[in-house]
């Protein structure tokens, strides 16, 4: 089946230049964001890797250590600071996207690339990470594999609503991250400044 990107740019002004790389976790974020950086010419942050420096602990354990409200509102402030910046590609959380006070960042500043996964293509990408917090016990041990994959859908399930008012949006299923890379800025090249 032939997918067919969509692009929605002409709703709003950007302020910055700032593309959002957005989707569910192992989607590709932090692998395709680098490349798609580097290509446009643009500087490349990941919310994930900027609250571990500040942290200076892995996400996981932050988010073991002080819960998911006191790592959310972490995530937020990342979030406003590099949103003030230009000429940047920012790989944002799995979950970013979902508090409405992100959002109208993410709106208000930048264009928003969504990577589309099927539950089944994440679930094979993260099968073997223990770094993902949300996919672990509350104890912080791994989940069995069924687990693991219901888990994944529900969370999936849950969050597929927050990523439909992304501009664009690609499937990355089965497809090659320099071609994604392309397709990426073949759909936004006109929009960057």
């Amino acid at each position: 089946m032939l997918f067919v990107p969509e692009i929605r740019v002409e709703r709003r002004d950007r302020k910055n230049s700032i593309v959002y790389l957005a989707g569910f976790m192992g989607s590709g974020k932090s692998t395709i964001g680098p490349i798609l950086a580097n290509t446009i010419g643009y500087g490349f942050e990941d919310v994930d890797r900027v609250i571990e420096r500040s942290q200076g602990a892995p996400v996981n354990v932050v988010f073991l250590q002080q819960g998911e409200e006191r790592f959310r509102v972490i995530e937020h402030s990342v979030l406003l600071d590099l949103s003030r910046r230009t000429r940047l590609v920012i790989a944002l959380g799995g979950g970013t996207i979902v508090e409405k006070e992100n959002r109208d960042i993410i709106e208000s500043s930048g264009i928003v690339v969504y990577l589309k996964s099927s539950s089944e293509g994440i679930y094979k990408r993260v099968r073997n990470r223990s770094d993902r917090p949300l996919l672990l016990k509350p104890d912080g041990t791994r989940l069995n594999d069924d687990e693991l994959r219901t888990r994944i859908i529900e969370l999936h399930r849950e969050r597929e609503p927050y990523y439909s008012f992304a501009d664009v949006t690609i499937s990355v299923d089965n497809k090659d991250v320099g071609l994604t890379v392309d397709e990426i800025v073949k759909l936004i090249s006109h929009i960057l400044t």
